[in-house]
């Protein structure tokens, strides 16, 4: 499932289409190889993103909002985007602080890719000819349901095995906000959780992230194969050419209906871990996921984070020049 998770640096943790693979041989081996090596200056590259988007999800606003208009003339309080707030922690920490916590992520690529890898060699997806025409409905939606299974299964080991380092990560960044030291390198980390939190630790704020990725990738799935079975007339000349972009578009579309789901799993990650961004004042204690779910929903700010520019508060009263 390719979306947007996007330009905020989260792609490589999207289920992705299914390929057939050759085995276990060397080309195998050296495909592994430079999908990590991919995947790991990409992380790098987005990562940046993803630290502002996180920072914005715990609620850290260090920024005071700036006033403007829409252009209907409407007044609104901006507040600030990312290169703003980019420039903000740069001032703070410098350059390399647009890089902290990276490489909890870097390695979580690298084993995401070894695991889906594994997995498809291990239970390999049943490879059958695509089949568009509305004869085949019954033969082509069975095919779609098998290989969204497949890919299920694929998503939702690489997420379990990953989600310990996702939660590493998510804490180094958060330490921002209250300017803490408790989570350092990698090992440290790991070690410090375990020590404190247990094995559970590990796993904090991994069930909604799985049901976002697996509502994902199911809405997505079937949603593309009806559009292309139902609204795509095969007569059309650019039809093919139509159906392979349908699962991209239905993922940016779905993204946005389950991205609720991952905003609560990183507060998860963070909530009474110790650092000021999980704690109150500046956020309350979590019984479990459905009680934050219910808490932003309450304030409405499920979506919190979703976006990095045009980021406005209303503003029901201002002083008129």
């Amino acid at each position: 499932m390719a979306t947007p998770e996007n330009v905020s640096g989260e792609a490589q943790d999207r289920p992705e289409p299914l390929s057939p693979r050759d085995g276990s041989g060397p080309s195998s081996v050296d495909a592994d190889t430079a999908v990590i090596l991919l995947g790991a200056g990409v992380t790098a590259i987005t990562h940046p993103l993803l630290y502002v988007k996180l920072l914005i999800q715990v609620g850290h606003e260090p920024l005071s909002p700036t006033v403007g208009s829409t252009m209907f003339g409407r007044k609104v309080m901006y507040l600030p985007g990312f290169f703003s707030y980019a420039q903000h922690i740069v001032r703070v920490d410098g350059k390399s602080g647009l890089f902290r916590g990276l490489s909890p992520r870097i390695v979580s690529s690298a084993i995401s890719t070894v695991v889906r890898s594994r997995v498809k060699q291990a239970i390999p997806a049943q490879v059958t000819e695509p089949a568009s025409n509305r004869d085949d409905l019954k033969t082509s939606l069975r095919k779609v349901m098998s290989e969204t299974s497949h890919e299920m299964v694929v998503q939702c080991l690489s997420r379990i095995v990953t989600h310990p380092f996702h939660v590493v990560s998510v804490r180094c960044m958060a330490q921002f906000v209250g300017r803490e030291v408790k989570y350092r390198g990698l090992f440290s980390s790991i070690v410090k959780i375990f020590q404190e939190e247990g094995l559970g630790g590990f796993f904090v704020g991994l069930v909604p992230h799985v049901l976002g990725e697996v509502i994902f990738l199911w809405c997505c799935n079937l949603l593309a194969h009806f559009i292309n079975t139902y609204a795509v007339d095969d007569s059309f000349n650019q039809a093919p050419a139509v159906r392979s972009y349908t699962k991209f578009v239905m993922g940016i579309a779905v993204s946005v209906l389950t991205y609720p789901f991952m905003l609560v799993a990183d507060l998860m990650a963070v909530n009474n871990c110790g650092l000021a961004a999980g704690l109150p004042p500046h956020s309350p204690l979590f019984k479990s996921w459905i009680h934050c779910w219910s808490h932003l929903s309450k304030q409405g700010q499920l979506f919190r984070g979703s976006s990095f520019f045009f980021r406005r508060v209303p503003v029901t009263a201002l002083p008129v020049d």
